[in-house]
């Protein structure tokens, strides 16, 4: 019987450590974009313009905080582009898969991710209409 206990906490502990929770403030680190794929890369000016491209998004890190209630805020527009409001507020549902951001009124999908990867410091994002959009984000406290 004490086998049995000890299996059953044993394998209770593991499955808790595997599940990781992206609520928390993640700063974005890389970003690709579809532009960089669609350009050759042998190209000098090609390579100029496009680290030109990424020099004007500013000093100002750019990160996206997710809290218990599936509501989450971003400094910056990172991931919530289509709808234009005013606030940087968004509704969202995570899934060990996908991450969705939600219309505020509809709640409805209106822009979904691939989770790549989740692990305690590191979180990579895939937009699930144009697979050559990635995101890389580092956990801050």
């Amino acid at each position: 019987m004490k086998t049995i206990a000890c299996l059953l906490v044993v394998v209770a502990m593991t499955t808790v450590c595997k599940a990781q929770s992206i609520v928390g403030r993640w700063q974005l680190v890389k970003e690709s974009s579809c532009v960089e794929d669609d350009l050759s890369p042998d190209d000098a000016g090609t390579e100029e313009l496009v680290n030109d491209m990424k020099s004007m998004s500013g000093a100002t890190p750019q990160v996206l905080e997710f809290k218990d209630n599936n509501t989450g805020h971003e400094s910056t527009k990172i991931i919530s582009r289509k709808k234009s409001y005013n606030s940087h507020g968004f509704l969202y549902r995570y899934d060990n898969d996908g991450l969705y951001i939600l219309d505020k009124k509809s709640r409805t999908i209106i822009e979904g991710f691939t989770v790549e990867k989740l692990e305690s410091d590191s979180l990579i994002i895939t937009n699930s209409a144009r697979v050559c959009e990635t995101k890389i984000f580092v956990r801050i406290k």
